[in-house]
């Protein structure tokens, strides 16, 4: 199982990142455990420092922007394997 954590203050991009990630887990039969993490020491503990930002595993997948449902599909699907 994989767990992901979304990076940010909880703005509209945050939860923007979290439904798109929840819908392309879906679309790839994946599971995963899904956290927010808002605590900006926390955040910038991961080297981040424009949000939202997409943790798997604990490694910095993306951040600073909203991926296109392609791009994130990708990113799962690396990371699952």
């Amino acid at each position: 199982m994989m767990f992901i954590k979304i990076l940010g203050p909880g703005c509209v991009n945050c939860h923007t990142l979290e439904q798109l990630t929840r819908d392309a887990l879906a679309d790839l039969h994946l599971t995963a455990e899904i956290s927010s993490v808002t605590d900006y020491p926390t955040i910038v503990a991961y080297g981040v420092m424009t949000t939202p930002a997409l943790v798997v595993d604990d490694r910095v997948v993306l951040a600073g922007r909203i991926p296109t449902a392609a791009q994130l599909r990708d990113l799962l699907t690396t990371a699952a394997d």
